[in-house]
């Protein structure tokens, strides 16, 4: 294995051995291509990629064929995707990665400013570019088989990809189970009205499952997705040569697993705006990093996104935002922004890295932004994390660096505060939340620090065995309401 080195919507459905397949709105029934009939073995040791890019064609040019896959396994180099078309992997139908001759990485004049595998988008095994309408379904299967590259300056002939999809519309993925894939089992950079149903993804031994970057009207849904680093990530980075703003997109009812990342996450590339983005209803089973995890590091301001109902566990630090200012985008962008954000019913409980990664095992949760950019009016409504606790009350001394141009949580080291540690913020609500952990603590449940504006309100906390519950330092306009510890004792506080 290689490590680290338009129309509309479907709606209406014909039925092509036995499975649901999508037709474009008021077709009438799909023609169908076979792989086998262009010339398709599906016996595993025949390339079978030129047959199916000529049924790819032929499904294309009759504006919504099926391009059918029987059970097989199909070893394929890079596959190129056409508009109007749907793509049908029966059960049993896998489509395998060829070890060499994938299409060569496109030249980018914007390359210095993300990854390599951000920035380029044809060394993929499935690669679709400035394609519309086309759908993914079956239960089969789409796999690395070990042969996709994880690293940097991946040699032409060599993918790092599973599917790759570039300034692409309506494109829908239903079914189907990706493996193995990479540097990212799905990458989507400028793509508007992607949708994803019932996918699983195997990647915990690659590295990213899915990125959206750059991409508005995305929905997640029914799915499983497992990776090794970031699981499911919203980026915008500079690789298309210009900003967008991301917005109106939902994650929802799906599990979720980072063996040795973050499981959900904005950033760390944040060249242009994210709005309005809903999580609701989600299992993390694991992150090694962050388990809600939003970074603004390239001036990119993230507003209005909420999380709701969602579980963590076996997560290194369960919620993380910060604001830096590495500012890897043309012009040397100022500090971006975070505000407006929700977190309600969200319960966490084995709150530490299911993997051994660099660093320590567990981080509370963290609001960091800058003294030139606050992070500004968030808001947890009935938020309830058991941490591990076991930590000395002199840690409660502790002041983190202000670590301005990186980003995973380990770059502030143990904080200072069991439940939530905050600084540079402003606007900051807790109502009807309980911090509890696990071994005794000598911390405090909240400790902040720069912060105008802070309330906690009918927020229950486990009693540190340090001198104090609450710290306020060089904060403004705080408020304690109805809060008390758990055993029901009035909350000790510190000024400073």
């Amino acid at each position: 294995m290689r490590r680290r080195s338009g129309g509309a919507l479907c709606t209406v459905f014909s039925l092509v051995a036995g499975l649901a397949v999508a037709l474009p709105s008021g077709a009438a029934a799909a023609a169908t291509f076979n792989v086998k009939d262009y010339g398709a073995k599906g016996n595993g040791t025949t390339v079978d990629s030129p047959a199916i890019d000529k049924a790819i064609t032929a499904a294309s040019a009759a504006r919504g064929g099926v391009v059918d896959f029987p059970p097989g396994t199909y070893l394929a180099r890079t596959i190129h995707l056409k508009s109007d078309i749907t793509l049908n992997l029966r059960a049993g139908a896998k489509i395998i990665a060829s070890g060499s001759g994938m299409d060569a990485p496109e030249p980018n004049p914007y390359d210095a400013y993300q990854d390599f595998g951000h920035s380029h988008f044809r060394n993929a095994l499935i690669a679709g570019e400035n394609v519309e309408n086309v759908a993914f379904t079956g239960t089969g299967t789409i796999d690395g088989d070990d042969e996709l590259e994880t690293g940097e300056n991946i040699p032409a002939g060599v993918a790092d990809k599973l599917i790759s999809l570039k300034l692409c519309k309506n494109v829908s993925l239903t079914d189907v189970t990706l493996r193995r894939g990479g540097h990212f089992a799905l990458i989507a950079n400028g793509c508007d009205g992607l949708k994803l149903n019932r996918v699983k993804v195997f990647s915990t031994d690659d590295r990213d499952g899915i990125n959206f970057i750059n991409s508005s009207r995305v929905e997640l849904a029914d799915s499983r997705i497992e990776a090794s680093d970031d699981a499911v990530a919203f980026k915008s980075d500079y690789a298309l040569g210009r900003t967008f703003v991301s917005e109106d997109n939902v994650v929802r009812d799906s599990t979720i697993l980072s063996t040795e990342n973050n499981a959900v996450q904005f950033g760390s590339e944040t060249c242009g705006g994210f709005r309005n983005t809903r999580f609701r209803n989600l299992t993390i089973t694991g992150a090694a990093k962050a388990g809600l995890g939003m970074v603004s590091m390239d001036g990119a301001v993230i507003e209005d996104i909420s999380f709701t109902g969602i579980t963590l566990r076996k997560t290194a630090s369960p919620i993380f935002l910060h604001v830096g200012k590495r500012s890897r985008c043309p012009g040397n962008p100022p500090a971006g922004r975070i505000r407006n954000i929700t977190y309600r019913d969200i319960t966490g409980t084995d709150l530490i890295a299911p993997r051994d990664i660099p660093g320590d095992p567990e981080y509370a949760s963290t609001i960091s932004g800058r003294a030139d950019a606050p992070i500004e009016n968030v808001t947890f409504d009935s938020v309830k994390l058991t941490v591990p606790g076991g930590h000395p009350a002199a840690e409660a001394d502790l002041v983190p660096p202000e670590a301005s141009t990186t980003y995973p949580p380990r770059i502030f080291g143990k904080r200072p505060a069991y439940g939530f540690w905050i600084r540079h913020a402003a606007g900051i609500r807790f109502t009807g939340g309980e911090f509890r952990f696990a071994k005794a603590d000598g911390r405090p449940a909240f400790l902040t620090d720069d912060v105008r504006g802070i309330a906690l309100d009918g927020v229950r906390v486990d009693r540190s065995n340090g001198g104090y519950d609450v710290v306020w330092r060089n904060t403004s306009g705080q408020s304690i309401t109805g809060s008390t510890t758990t055993g029901g004792q009035a909350l000790r506080v510190r000024t400073r």
